[in-house]
């Protein structure tokens, strides 16, 4: 009846045919005593000091320890098994996170040499530093991004390396505003927001629009992680530029759904030649 009605919540069904048992087996224990008794024990004399209430109790106290030994049996062996399922699962994330990684790491040392070889190119002297800021950058990129959690004051700092760094490679008359407003020192998945700045450098502020800009708003309060980035942008029809287009939104977006299921809001607009793109994330537990 446990497999057949409890597990299935046809509770009344159980109930039913738990009474009917209760009642069978009582009453042939009443039936049968004197029976069985003088059939196997016929050399002794037996005298039950039980009424039929008493017995009716008894039964019904050995049918629901029996019960709840098989419920307990089931319950080891159901928490062995989703134990099993999780730690699958918890190494099909950690795979598809160290992919994704993977992923964004070369992207992000592919933009970089390139901002080094324009500035080569042009004889500035803002190399030197400019190897320096990627050095920093770089230090975070091989050995913080391997944490699980970050604090987000090394999360805004990297933000701020990398602004400067591509600012080497500003467009002229191009303007960043860039606002951080962190009230609690929380932590985050490491390079979760580069991305998208790098979205924004990329198909932004480089496409050639005119007075091409990149605002920039993070906020961390009560738990909540807000970030904003806009950009106008002038759009391009190229197949190898379609193709590429939207890998860093693709890996955030994939990387959301793995480290803050059911956290988080993704809102992506595209309006009006302006890019915008919001993020939300409940931090608190």
């Amino acid at each position: 009846m446990i497999p057949k009605y409890l597990k299935k919540e046809k509770h009344l069904l159980f109930i039913v045919f738990f009474t009917i048992n209760l009642i069978v087996f009582a009453e042939l224990n009443s039936w049968f005593f004197e029976l069985i008794t003088n059939t196997f024990f016929n050399d002794y004399y037996f005298i039950s000091y039980h009424n039929t209430l008493e017995i009716y109790f008894i039964f019904f106290i050995f049918f629901i320890l029996t019960s709840l030994l098989k419920l307990g049996e089931d319950w080891v062996y159901l928490n062995q098994k989703e134990n099993k399922v999780l730690k699958a699962q918890k190494q099909e994330i950690e795979q598809q996170l160290y992919y994704l990684k993977g992923q964004i790491n070369p992207h992000f040392l592919f933009n970089s040499l390139n901002v080094l070889y324009s500035l080569a190119i042009d004889g500035k002297k803002d190399i030197t530093n400019a190897i320096l800021q990627l050095s920093d950058i770089l230090r975070y990129v091989i050995y913080d991004v391997e944490a699980d959690k970050i604090s987000i004051q090394k999360e805004i700092k990297l933000i701020q390396n990398y602004i400067d760094f591509e600012k080497n490679r500003h467009v002229k008359g191009s303007k960043i505003k860039v606002d951080f407003k962190v009230d609690e020192n929380i932590e985050v998945y490491p390079m979760l927001l580069l991305p998208l700045i790098e979205n924004s450098f990329k198909h932004g502020l480089k496409s050639g629009g005119a007075n091409p800009y990149i605002n920039i708003n993070l906020k961390v309060e009560n738990g909540k992680l807000e970030f904003e980035i806009s950009n106008n942008f002038i759009e391009m029809k190229n197949p190898d530029y379609e193709e590429k287009k939207g890998i860093g939104l693709k890996n955030i977006q994939k990387n959301l759904a793995l480290v803050y299921p059911n956290k988080h809001q993704l809102l992506i607009e595209n309006k009006k030649a302006i890019f915008t793109v919001n993020l939300s994330i409940y931090l608190k537990k």
